[in-house]
């Protein structure tokens, strides 16, 4: 295998401190979780105290001003053991960042720390029942008040931590006749008055992550929590093409990782499983169904990389980010559905890492903009108009 040089000794080191923390508090909780559709709290906090969420936050706001690459190691680590329920990444390296990035020194005072330390659970919602990929069709609408406020109306859907969130950037038309113009994202807190979480979505996969729906009734958000203020009313639009190169890379990361844990689990299952007087490894069929996996998950580990160190040094662009996202997370269902094949009917069974990880691995093809989309904008990226 190539020997990655991504990561040097200290990166390492956290990922050791990192893995034992999971085995520790994730590992021994995760079944139940799933069973009750969310994580319990308790974990949110824990991580805060072992300096686990926000990690790339400046020290001022409850950070360590770590690089990106720590964060890398962290998703990495939550894709190989498998606990999909725990959303550290989207409050860490989504959420947290848009109030770094666009936010007024008031706002970063008030809720960064405060994500830093899991006092508050951050959550995004761009997506609605009849808006999903396509932003510019968001529907929900923040109207400007004559006293400065807005009045927020509409519903959000497939909402990660949604259901624990305290803090929500909420994406909406204060112009609602200026197209992609129009778009600005507001603070929302739990509490607000009309602003009401819905069930907890039962999905394939990922039965541990508390994804809900969201309403907006007459929410009277303050003017100070239009996130960074009047200078970005109308911006929001901007504000999410900007960062949805990370939030794409992010998940191609999971995906590779993912899809080499289903790969080391499957190479020491069929080494132990014996079918007709023989180990299932030894048969030629396994053993170049593994090659194959195994080749294409080195490549997609090899560009992705190469697009964590653009990333770290600014220079991702929107086109490669989504050649990594469709490329990688394609890859991942094509293993999980190998790997589970070779596990015959025990690949069916629930209780096995590969039956969960298949589950888990299919709305990677969706969320974060589908692969159709991201093709799209893969051309558009050649020069290739579309309609």
């Amino acid at each position: 295998m190539i020997e990655r040089t991504l990561f040097n000794a200290d990166h390492e080191a956290f990922r050791d401190s990192f893995r034992k923390f999971v085995e520790k508090e994730v590992a021994p909780h995760h079944e139940a979780w799933e069973e009750q559709g969310y994580v319990d709290r308790a974990v949110w906090s824990k991580a805060g105290e072992n300096g686990f969420l926000c990690m790339t936050l400046p020290e001022a706001f409850g950070g360590s001003e770590a690089d990106k690459l720590y964060s890398v190691v962290q998703m990495e680590e939550i894709a190989r053991s498998g606990f999909s329920g725990i959303g550290f990444g989207l409050h860490s390296e989504i959420v947290a960042p848009y109030i770094l990035h666009y936010g007024t020194e008031e706002q970063k005072k008030k809720y960064l720390p405060r994500l830093a330390t899991g006092e508050m659970v951050g959550a995004i919602a761009m997506s609605e029942p009849a808006a999903g990929s396509d932003l510019q069709g968001v529907k929900s609408t923040a109207i400007k008040q004559p006293d400065g406020s807005y009045l927020l109306n509409g519903s959000k859907t497939f909402i990660t931590n949604g259901w624990h969130a305290d803090l929500v950037i909420v994406v909406a038309k204060t112009d609602p006749s200026a197209g992609a113009k129009g778009t600005s994202l507001l603070l929302v807190e739990r509490g607000m008055p009309g602003f009401e979480k819905g069930k907890r979505l039962k999905k394939l996969g990922m039965k541990a992550q508390d994804t809900s729906e969201l309403f907006f009734d007459n929410v009277k958000v303050p003017a100070e929590n239009l996130l960074g203020g009047p200078a970005m009313e109308g911006r929001g639009f901007i504000c999410l093409m900007e960062q949805l190169p990370w939030e794409r890379l992010q998940i191609a990361i999971g995906a590779v990782a993912s899809a080499q844990a289903a790969i080391d689990g499957t190479v020491q299952y069929t080494k132990d499983r014996k079918v007709f007087g023989q180990a299932v490894a030894q048969y030629q069929n396994t053993r170049y169904t593994l090659a194959e996996l195994q080749t294409e998950v080195q490549v997609a580990r090899v560009f992705v990389d190469k697009c964590c160190e653009l990333i770290v040094d600014g220079k991702l662009d929107t086109a490669t980010a989504s050649m990594a996202k469709y490329w990688c997370s394609d890859l991942q269902c094509k293993v999980m559905d190998e790997c589970l094949q070779l596990h015959g009917g025990y690949g069916y069974m629930w209780e096995y890492p590969i039956t969960r990880a298949y589950a888990d691995a299919r709305v990677q093809r969706i969320y974060g903009g589908t692969n159709e989309i991201m093709k799209e904008v893969i051309s558009r990226g050649m020069g290739l108009g579309g309609r």
